[in-house]
C-alpha cells in the first residue's frame, strides 16, 4: 500500500514538473517574442555610430529563444520516459498484465512529448523571425551609414 501511494505520488510530481516547467517555457518564450519585436520596432539606426553595438542590442536575448526551441523536446522526452518507467514499475508492483492500464499508462505518458514539441515548434519559429529582423535591421544600418561615406 505504501509503495502504491509512492508511485501515485511520484506520477503527479512527474506530471506537474514536466509540464510546469514546459509551460514555464512557453510563457518565457512568448515573453520574450513580444519584448523583441516591440524593442525591433522601436530601433532607430541612426542612433548607433557603430554596428557592432547594434548587433548586441539586437541580439539580446535571442539565444534564449533557440535554447528552448532545441530543448524542450527533450524535457517532454524525460517526461515520457519517466512516466513509462513509473507505468511498468505499477504494473510489476501489481503483478497483472492489464493491456488498458498499459495504454493508459503509455498514452499519459506520451503527452509529455506533445507538450515539448507544441513549446518547441512556436520557440523556433519565433526564433528564426527575430534573426530575420536582426538582419533587416542591420540592413538598414549598412545601407544609412553607406551615404556618410
Amino acid at each position: 500500500m505504501e509503495n502504491a501511494n509512492f508511485l501515485v505520488y511520484a506520477e503527479k510530481i512527474l506530471d506537474y514538473g514536466v509540464m510546469g516547467t514546459l509551460l514555464f517555457m512557453s510563457v518565457i518564450t512568448f515573453w520574450l517574442f513580444i519584448e523583441r519585436m516591440l524593442f525591433y520596432r522601436g530601433v532607430k539606426v541612426e542612433e548607433y555610430k557603430h554596428r557592432d553595438e547594434l548587433d548586441i542590442d539586437l541580439t539580446n536575448n535571442i539565444s534564449v529563444l533557440s535554447a528552448i526551441g532545441t530543448n524542450a523536446p527533450y524535457i517532454g522526452l524525460l517526461g515520457t520516459v519517466l512516466g513509462i518507467m513509473i507505468t511498468f514499475y505499477t504494473l510489476g508492483d501489481v503483478g497483472e498484465v492489464d493491456a488498458k492500464k498499459i495504454m493508459m499508462g503509455l498514452a499519459l505518458a506520451l503527452k509529455a512529448t506533445a507538450m515539448g514539441l507544441v513549446v518547441a515548434m512556436p520557440a523556433i519559429v519565433f526564433y528564426t523571425i527575430s534573426l530575420r529582423k536582426v538582419e533587416k535591421i542591420l540592413a538598414k544600418f549598412d545601407i544609412y551609414h553607406s551615404k556618410d561615406d
